[in-house]
């Protein structure tokens, strides 16, 4: 039987399927042979909703239910192989998808997790995932992030001094350390 691969990519709030981490992340799985993919698009009803758990739950709500209606047409028997790429409060929503739809079996590259995100897979076993997040990332509590991360055994890569886009204000600094992120992300799907 032929392996059919499939990508789904989870955006952030401001930071589109375009953007340099997603971008080149579906790109990097392309490769990987995960050669359809679909972009899952939303609004986020509520703004400034970093540091609020009332707006993060409403933003959340809104979005998950957003990202169910696009991808409600989807025939997952027929994929062998199913990974999801997110960002940021996209994390949270493939997280949760993946728990509700397949019980933790998804393939994921979490780029800047929130804490939520492990949340979502609470009494899951065994995810199969990879993460990356900056140490002066705004929108989590690292150190909370990458224990989490740790007790589930999901690797995450810790980038000093970056922010939630794993950027400094170094452009020549961020296209190296995006190269790292791809060529750890490109090895984990291999």
């Amino acid at each position: 039987m032929e392996k059919k691969k499939i990508q789904i990519i989870f955006p952030g709030v401001g930071y589109h399927c375009d953007k340099p981490l997603l971008y080149y992340g579906r790109d990097i799985a392309f490769e990987a042979g995960y050669e359809k993919y679909i972009n899952v698009s939303y609004s986020c009803p509520v703004d400034r909703i970093r540091g609020d758990e009332a707006k993060m739950k409403i933003a959340f709500e809104a979005m998950y239910a957003q990202a169910e209606e696009q991808l409600k047409d989807i025939s997952w028997k027929e994929y062998t192989d199913i990974l999801f790429v997110s960002k940021s409060i996209g994390t949270v929503i493939a997280a949760a998808y993946d728990k509700k739809h397949f019980g933790g079996k998804v393939k994921h590259l979490f780029y800047t997790p929130l804490e939520h995100t492990f949340k979502a897979l609470e009494g899951e076993k065994g995810i199969d995932a990879m993460a990356f997040i900056g140490s002066e990332d705004p929108w989590s509590d690292v150190p909370t992030v990458v224990d989490l991360a740790n007790k589930r055994n999901i690797p995450i890569h810790l980038y000093e001094g970056l922010n939630h886009s794993l950027e400094s204000d170094d452009t020549e600094s961020n296209i190296k350390i995006l190269a790292d992120v791809m060529a750890k992300s490109k090895k984990f799907l291999s």
